[in-house]
């Protein structure tokens, strides 16, 4: 093939490639991800399905996981224009999404939100401190007659690691692994409880693997039994049995108030001024991700990303904090809304 056949070769895939991406464009926002995002995004959507020229778009929760699956496979109608996550982006995902063509990302904070370690109005309440967490439900503990070895867990009932704590079974109800919301607990809880023993704690700066190896396992022997992506059903789960406890985000149990109560976690109730405060322990910021490739492209993104930063849907007294999400400080809201306006692309 000559050189003039081999430009025309490139070219015209190329060409067909474009055409096609504009003829197929779909005339709706198409939104994955996390579950704890879910209700916010949904609600937005609403609203601009109602106050736009725009149809609604369409919200699923995928878990964060499973979104930035879907998010990173490629650039074009068959795939997602936007996902939310309960956590902030890992950098191999990232490097998938570059891998694949997803080149332009805007990273949105929302604002924050708390784990909330709940159990039905109808359970008998019990507090419990990050180190009493981690001995339920980690896969290997501390030996509990002393030294620096671990053991297969031993701890099948909260009165074994506590005398305060009831004589019931340890049955904890948690995401998945592809789970934002698993993620952060991870980090926030089971670290936090793992950090209590000083030989573990030490062992970060020596190896990080064998630290994270430890504090990250979860029990597979019963104590944590995964529910899904699903918050809802983790509800409806402890109000069948009322001696189990939950792990979701505080927007869920503010949501279900009438339902589920949350538990004290190192003395502190997970509430909406103790999340924002930073003095609940297990809180962390939540986001969503927009590929700058399909704003110009699908209809309406430019419309919902104004909506979503607008201060009547995110703002301190907006209709989003009814559903349970914790507002920025004003002068974060407004970065975060003029790196938006702006397009901002994220670099890590």
């Amino acid at each position: 093939m000559n050189i003039k056949l081999k430009s025309v070769a490139v070219v015209l895939p190329l060409m067909l490639s474009s055409a096609v991406w504009a003829q197929s464009s779909r005339d709706y926002i198409n939104i994955v991800g996390s579950s704890t995002v879910y209700p916010f995004s949904t609600v937005v959507a609403e609203q601009f399905g109602k106050s736009s020229k725009f149809k609604s778009p369409k919200v699923e929760s995928t878990g964060t996981g499973g979104g930035f699956k879907l998010f990173c496979s490629g650039v074009g109608v068959q795939y997602p224009d936007i996902t939310n996550a309960s956590r902030a982006i890992k950098a191999s995902e990232f490097e998938t999404c570059q891998k694949n063509g997803v080149k332009d990302i805007v990273e949105v904070k929302v604002g924050y939100d708390g784990i909330a370690i709940a159990q039905a109005t109808t359970g008998t309440p019990f507090a419990l401190s990050l180190k009493e967490l981690f001995l339920a439900l980690a896969k290997k503990v501390p030996d509990p007659k002393g030294g620096d070895q671990l053991v297969n867990n031993p701890y099948n009932n909260w009165v074994q690691i506590n005398p305060l704590l009831p004589a019931t079974k340890i049955e904890v109800l948690g995401p998945p692994p592809t789970s934002g919301t698993r993620d952060a607990f991870l980090e926030l809880a089971m670290e936090g409880g793992c950090k209590d023993f000083p030989w573990i704690k030490a062992l970060k700066d020596k190896d990080e693997n064998a630290y994270k190896e430890i504090c990250h396992a979860i029990r597979e022997d019963g104590g944590y039994i995964e529910a899904g992506e699903n918050d809802n059903l983790i509800v409806q789960k402890l109000e069948a049995n009322p001696k189990a406890i939950g792990i979701f985000g505080y927007s869920f149990l503010d949501q279900n108030a009438d339902k589920v109560v949350g538990l004290k976690i190192q003395g502190v109730f997970p509430e909406y001024d103790a999340i924002a405060s930073g003095q609940y322990p297990i809180s962390r910021p939540i986001y969503f991700y927009v590929k700058k490739a399909h704003v110009e492209v699908i209809p309406g993104i430019k419309a919902f990303l104004e909506e979503f930063t607008s201060e009547k849907a995110w703002g301190s007294e907006g209709y989003l904090t009814d559903k349970g999400l914790i507002a920025m400080p004003d002068a974060e809201r407004k970065q975060f809304a003029d790196d938006v306006k702006n397009l901002k692309l994220l670099k890590l």
